[in-house]
């Protein structure tokens, strides 16, 4: 045990840690001239097309220092803000961590984050500035920061290029020296715990683990404490690039194990393995429960696929633990489920995977967060409101408490006014404005999570051209003037579209909403009007108006009473027609109402 060694790369998107874990690897051997190629953990579409990375990916390499042999496990981590679960979950099966900083950008709020995170789990921090070779990197300012955030000293900071692969053998003795090697105990029961989980069509659920104590063997009897079912481990072995199958695992070692696990419900992040006949007395604390941030309802195109779909999000929650799902129903599109996400980005990701890995096209609803609201008739009881239909009458309503976030936005000094008029027409309260060197600024905001929701975010990479950086933790909930605007076609609710707005902006979105939908809904044969309603009180209208046939063409004489009974006859066929046409909505229309801001 005292030669292996348990690390993890954290920092801010774009600050190279997929790059730098590229040349860890073909620096210690571990993939050969014909397996490189950029980005290599990402093993998704998805991450490749887009450069950033969704999951966090386990590796084991071999490294001789001064004649010893070393296993690095090494798992490299996601950088969004949205991902940050991932982040917490990696940090948890290792012992140290590499904080990489790129020496253009300097600290951004993520890697704060991610810091405090591996601090709190006692993990040996190795500094390193990267992208050192930039032209416009400025390498003493950038280490001074790192010195102030951390309180170590300037030579522990290792300057590396992971483009040029400068730096990266002081990486890894840093990585042998530094790190503490796991204390585990061989000789006690098993004890591991599951970090991750994939679902494969062949042979079931693969599960990624941990050994804390103990020793895992081929063909042994293990249970999982959680579910407490018994199975017998078929398979296990270390990750390299390829699986490596192995007869025994033991303490301290990160490996997989499968077990021919069919459902996905019987396997559960953060649960400990241990054996069958021996069983460990105390289950490892896993990883605390994730807070969804955004919900928003996803549904099939045809609602005869909703088990298809049921089965499809089953084994996409195995791959990404963050992910919560409830069924629910919409009188508008059938049955679908209320899903939690971390983010928009997260949000967008989960559809994408959906339709990619498992074919399955669906329609996702207006976003929203979760309300509590308390009835006059009982005070004391808390109504929680995931969907806006949860929403009691108005009139029987004593008020509504929505969640709070504490924001810090660290940005250059240049964009103060952008960011702060910004937050502000979101509803925020500047808190602090803390200047961390003379050009860079940290600001602190207690804003309403809902405003947020949306595309807060891009507009802050807007308003500051791409320089400032944003992290949030919740603060609990506060009291808020919110009302529910329900959107009206035909006269028809269509509580797919129905949103908690704040009583200020509640005009404003009505109106928007409706003009959005007229360019988008195409035009019947029949005039459908558009209404926002708050209660039974109509805000805003727009009309499409109907596809007309000039039934009058044929008429290019006579008496006027001719042509005037040719369109009452028209007009009551519309009439007939508006009260049994129903009006189809397109599933852009669904998603534009995130956009109104553009």
């Amino acid at each position: 045990m005292k030669n292996i060694r348990n690390f993890c790369i954290i920092a801010h998107i774009d600050h190279g840690k997929s790059t730098l874990a590229d040349r860890l690897l073909e620096f210690t051997g571990a993939i050969t001239d014909r397996e490189k190629q950029d980005q290599l953990l990402d093993d998704m579409d998805l991450e490749r097309e887009r450069g950033i990375t969704i999951k966090s990916h386990a590796i084991q390499m071999y490294y001789s220092h001064n004649g010893e042999d070393f296993v690095l496990n090494l798992i490299d981590t996601p950088g969004h803000v949205d991902f940050s679960y991932e982040v917490s979950r990696s940090i948890a099966a290792c012992e140290g961590a590499l904080l990489v900083v790129d020496a253009a950008q300097s600290i951004q709020a993520q890697t704060i984050s991610n810091l405090y995170l591996a601090l709190e789990n006692d993990l040996e921090i190795i500094p390193i500035l990267n992208k050192v070779d930039l032209p416009s990197a400025n390498p003493q300012e950038v280490t001074d920061d790192i010195v102030d955030l951390l309180g170590c000293n300037a030579e522990e900071v290792i300057p590396a290029s992971a483009k040029t692969g400068l730096g990266i053998e002081n990486i890894l003795k840093a990585i042998i020296d530094r790190v503490p090697c796991p204390n585990g105990d061989a000789s006690k029961p098993l004890r591991a715990l599951i970090f991750d989980s994939v679902y494969n069509p062949f042979r079931g659920i693969e599960t990624y683990f941990r050994v804390i104590d103990g020793s895992i063997k081929k063909n042994q009897k293990i249970k999982f404490l959680a579910t407490n079912k018994a199975y017998s481990a078929d398979e296990v072995g270390t990750l390299n690039l390829k699986q490596s199958p192995k007869q025994e695992i033991f303490a301290g070692d990160v490996g997989y194990l499968i077990t021919g696990i069919k459902e996905a419900k019987e396997v559960k992040v953060g649960d400990t393995i241990t054996d069958f006949e021996r069983p460990t007395e105390d289950a490892i604390s896993g990883f605390e429960d994730v807070k969804p941030m955004v919900f928003a309802g996803i549904y099939p195109v045809d609602t005869e696929d909703y088990e298809e779909l049921r089965g499809a999000m089953e084994k996409l929650q195995l791959n990404d633990a963050s992910l919560v799902f409830i069924p629910e129903s919409s009188a508008a599109l059938g049955f679908g489920f209320r899903c939690g996400f971390l983010g928009m980005l997260h949000m967008e990701i989960v559809q994408e995977r959906l339709e990619r890995e498992f074919g399955m096209t669906v329609i996702t609803t207006v976003p929203n967060v979760s309300y509590h609201a308390y009835s006059k008739k009982q005070p004391d009881n808390i109504i929680l409101v995931n969907n806006p239909s949860d929403l009691p009458d108005p009139s029987f309503l004593d008020r509504v408490e929505e969640p709070f976030i504490k924001a810090s936005i660290i940005t250059k000094s240049d964009f103060i006014g952008n960011v702060m008029s910004l937050c502000i027409e979101k509803r925020g309260v500047i808190k602090s404005q803390t200047y961390l060197t003379t050009t860079r600024v940290e600001l602190i905001f207690d804003m309403p999570l809902a405003e947020i929701v949306f595309d807060f975010y891009d507009r802050l990479k807007t308003v500051s051209k791409g320089y400032a950086s944003f992290d949030y933790s919740p603060l609990g909930l506060q009291q808020s003037k919110l009302v529910r605007v329900d959107i009206l076609l035909n006269g028809k609710p269509i509580d797919a579209l129905s949103a908690l707005i704040h009583t200020d902006n509640a005009y404003r979105m009505g109106k928007k909403i409706c003009e959005k939908l007229k360019e988008l809904i195409p035009r019947q044969q029949f005039d459908v009007p558009i209404q926002a309603a708050i209660g039974t009180k109509i805000i805003a209208r727009e009309t499409i108006k109907a596809v007309r046939k000039d039934v009058t063409a044929k008429c290019y004489g006579g008496d006027i009473t001719r042509k005037r009974k040719l369109l009452e006859n028209q007009k009551k066929g519309k009439k007939r027609m508006r009260q049994v046409g129903s009006v189809e909505i397109p599933q852009e229309a669904f998603m534009a109402v995130l956009k109104l801001n553009d």
